[in-house]
């Protein structure tokens, strides 16, 4: 192995150690998770397909970052003591209403009783304008340990804008591994990881990846950043990607629920039986990986590391997980940078069709 000026370099994905890393199990704080069966059917997003039966999988919060919610950076998830607002005492009362349980109509006013149900209603709909799912899942959520794995192959422009807004939206522990400093990737992380210590841990690797003259392959990266995590809820997410706002809340708040999975995309099977499409949102038989939360500990158990394609093991990943895989109602704050890369001659009949951005 060699040392920079700031991390170590291993030769290989392999061997990197990792026993020193996972000794430190965090506490439980994600209920069991739902194991029905799901192969076949599509969820409208707001139906008891949707997740958690209430909106618990996005409930309106997919927006939370950018919409009415709590402004500001390092929100929802991992963000335990830090500084925000909170859930509101009394959110009701913004809308004019009391909040006294004691409030009776007449009960004989059917036209009463009615107009106070559609005054509850619109009431219910404009709290979620202002954000109050959103404040109600960070809370939630705030005691649930997650990371964000990022694997990085080139393009640093790429990896600084995606790890940057990281940082400045979600309050998640960063691990990122770099293959063979393609481009400077590897450097760009290094600077990034000695500006915020506190927030992105670096491992680096001499071994560039496939395609690039190394053996390096994203699956072993991704199994490698799994066992490394010692988090409850292992999120992976693509340097493809930057976040406008807390996308990662909504997530977790699925899984903590009892998804399996969630993910910002959703795939089902196309109608030729040999490609797949996107879905979504409720629950969907397989899941993009280019954001997607999941329980650490099933996907120990089921991530395809041999699987070279990124299209392939997104696939394969979510048909080899057992349980509810969701895809939050609204659209979550994420923007597209460039399209995921695949080698074309490792896409196999079993890849989905292009996802929208």
């Amino acid at each position: 192995m060699s040392e920079s000026p700031h991390v170590t370099v291993w030769p290989t994905v392999e061997s990197i150690p990792v026993s020193a890393v996972t000794d430190d199990r965090p506490p439980g704080h994600l209920r069991p998770p739902r194991l029905q069966e799901v192969a076949g059917t599509v969820g409208t997003g707001r139906d008891a397909a949707g997740g958690t039966a209430g909106g618990t999988a996005g409930g309106g919060a997919a927006g939370s970052g950018t919409g009415g919610g709590a402004a500001g950076p390092a929100t929802g998830v991992g963000t335990a003591g830090a500084r925000g607002r909170g859930a509101r005492g009394n959110p009701a009362a913004e809308f004019g209403f009391s909040g006294d349980p004691g409030q009776h109509g007449v009960p004989d006013d059917d036209m009463l009783h009615a107009q106070r149900t559609w005054d509850g209603t619109l009431a219910t709909n404009r709290m979620d304008d202002l954000g109050v799912n959103a404040e109600r899942q960070r809370v939630e959520t705030k005691d649930v340990t997650a990371s964000v794995g990022l694997v990085a192959d080139g393009r640093p422009q790429d990896v600084r804008a995606c790890v940057e807004s990281l940082v400045e939206h979600t309050g998640a522990t960063i691990l990122a591994l770099d293959l063979g400093n393609v481009d400077g990737a590897g450097d760009v992380l290094a600077e990034l990881a000695e500006r915020h210590p506190e927030r992105i841990r670096l491992w680096r690797v001499a071994d560039a990846p496939q395609g690039r003259g190394g053996g390096a392959t994203s699956g072993a990266a991704r199994m490698k950043l799994l066992h490394l995590d010692s988090s409850e809820v292992h999120v992976l997410m693509d340097t493809s990607l930057v976040l406008e706002g807390d996308a990662l809340t909504p997530l977790v708040a699925a899984v903590k629920e009892g998804a399996v999975a969630a993910g910002r995309q959703g795939l089902e099977p196309a109608d030729s039986g040999d490609r797949w499409r996107p879905a979504g949102p409720g629950r969907v038989r397989a899941l993009s990986a280019d954001l997607m939360a999941v329980r650490r500990s099933a996907a120990l158990a089921a991530f395809p590391e041999r699987v070279h394609s990124a299209r392939d093991a997104d696939v394969e990943f979510s048909l080899a997980l057992r349980g509810e895989l969701v895809v939050p109602p609204e659209r979550l704050p994420v923007r597209r940078l460039r399209e995921r890369d695949v080698a074309p001659e490792q896409a196999s009949e079993h890849a989905p069709e292009q996802a929208p951005g």
